[in-house]
Order: structure tokens, then sequence, then C-alpha cells
């Protein structure tokens, strides 16, 4: 293929674009910090879920009087009421 011309004008574009252009001055960066936002949301939650730790899963005073009442043979329960707890508790229905 010939090309015609002057071949040093176009070899002269090619070795232009060889040129990178130098790094610039780099004592203007500036170093950015990382910064953690908890929103209130979440502080609220946190609030919570610590106090329900503090609760405890069993109601001792609750437990110690039915165990008392069973113990004496003063704990008479009906049925129906038992089946009507059962009920509502399984279908969520509030009394």
């Amino acid at each position: 293929m010939r090309i015609p011309g002057d071949i040093s004008k176009i070899t002269g574009v090619y070795g232009q674009r060889k040129k990178a252009g130098g790094v610039g001055n780099t004592s203007s960066v500036v170093s950015k910090k990382d910064v953690l936002s908890i929103s209130n949301q979440a502080k609220d939650f946190q609030t919570v879920f610590k106090a329900l730790k503090d609760i405890p899963d069993i109601r001792q005073g609750k437990v110690n009087e039915l165990s008392r009442k069973y113990d004496s043979g003063n704990y008479d329960i009906d049925g129906k009421d038992i089946i009507d707890k059962v009920i509502k508790n399984t279908f969520d229905i509030k009394a």
C-alpha cells in the first residue's frame, strides 16, 4: 500500500499521542474518614431489644402460685374454659 505525502507528518501525529500527561500536584488530596450513622428507629429497636433481654422468660411468681394451688388441691379448672382459650389463641381472637 502506498501512502502519498510526507510520512513524517503522519508519524508525528502518532508520536504526540504517545506522550502521557504528567501527574499533577497530589498535596491537595484530602483523605476522608468512614462515617457510621445509625437511624433513630434502629436506636429505638436496640433499646427495646435490651429491655426484652432483661425480662425473664418464666414468670416465677405465677408458677409458684399455681404450684401452691395444685399441691393444696385448690387448682380446679373447667374444661370448657381451657377449650375456649385454646380456640381463642389458635384463631387469635381478642377477648
